[in-house]
């Protein structure tokens, strides 16, 4: 497994803790990393994207709610939630990565972890993103 995917894997189980019991960012990292040998890379990538995505968590949640019609955030299931907010971090904030790659990315990581229909629920709410995004670069 390449280290930006374990690192995703690993910032995905760490805003889920935080997002289901509100656990510290810090402590909820030390845990996530206790039992395992993690590279440098991985460690920091996945650093990150949790602080990134917990920084800008307002402007994720508003574009979530942008483009999940009729779903609020409380019904989308916590591991759903988690991987739109990262992937829409990626796309939104971290210009270096191509916007296919974090939509495959988290439809991969929908289709280990989440529910019989979660990938196509992420895939078809990134690909909204991308598609709205596509043509506002158009226009402009």
């Amino acid at each position: 497994m390449g280290g930006r995917r374990l690192s995703r894997e690993m910032a995905l189980k760490t805003l889920f803790q935080i997002d289901l019991v509100n656990a510290n960012i810090e402590e909820t990292l030390k845990y996530t990393f206790k039992n395992g040998d993690f590279s440098d890379e991985v460690k920091e990538f996945t650093l990150i994207l949790v602080k990134g995505v917990m920084s800008n968590l307002y402007e994720i949640d508003k574009t979530i709610n942008n483009y999940t019609n009729n779903w609020s955030l409380e019904r989308i299931t916590n591991i759903d939630r988690n991987i739109l907010r990262m992937a829409i971090y990626e796309i939104l904030y971290l210009k270096n990565i191509p916007k296919s790659v974090s939509i495959n990315e988290a439809v991969e990581l929908a289709k280990k972890y989440g529910t019989k229909s979660s990938f196509s629920f992420v895939n078809g709410v990134l690909g909204k993103i991308d598609k709205i995004d596509r043509i506002l670069k158009k226009i402009n």
